[in-house]
C-alpha cells in the first residue's frame, strides 16, 4: 500500500481501487460469484459498488478472497476460513506494530490481570 498521502498515477496501480466486477473476479480465482457473495456475507470482504449497484472488487481484495479459497479447498469450512483469514490480518498487524516499536527503542509493558 503507497504511503499515506501519495496517489498512485492510474487508479489500477492502487491495490484498493475496485477495478474488478464480480464475474471477472471469479474467474481470476477459479470459484464462483456465489463463493464471492459467501465472503462478503461472513464479512471478509465488502466489496464496493457501482453506480448500477454491481459489486467491485480490489487487487486487494482478491488476494484476500484467494486465501480464503485455499482454506476452503483444503477443507475448512468458509466460516471458519473467514475467521482465519481474518485472525492472519490481525496477527500480521500486531507484528508489524510490535517489530514498529522495537524499532523505536519502546519495551512491550508487561499485561496485568485484573
Amino acid at each position: 500500500m503507497p504511503p499515506a498521502g501519495s496517489r498512485p498515477v492510474d487508479p489500477l496501480d492502487d491495490d484498493d481501487y475496485p477495478a474488478y466486477t464480480m464475474g471477472r473476479a471469479a474467474e481470476m480465482l477459479g470459484t464462483t460469484p456465489a463463493f464471492l457473495r459467501a465472503l462478503d456475507e461472513h464479512r471478509l470482504i465488502t466489496p464496493l459498488r457501482s453506480d448500477g449497484g454491481h459489486r467491485r472488487y480490489s487487487r486487494y481484495q482478491l488476494r484476500i478472497a484467494a486465501r480464503a479459497r485455499e482454506l476452503v479447498d483444503q477443507g475448512t469450512a468458509i466460516e471458519a476460513a473467514c475467521r482465519i483469514v481474518i485472525l492472519e490480518g490481525q496477527l500480521e498487524e500486531a507484528q508489524r506494530i510490535n517489530e514498529q516499536l522495537r524499532a523505536e527503542g519502546v519495551k512491550p509493558q508487561p499485561k496485568t490481570s485484573a
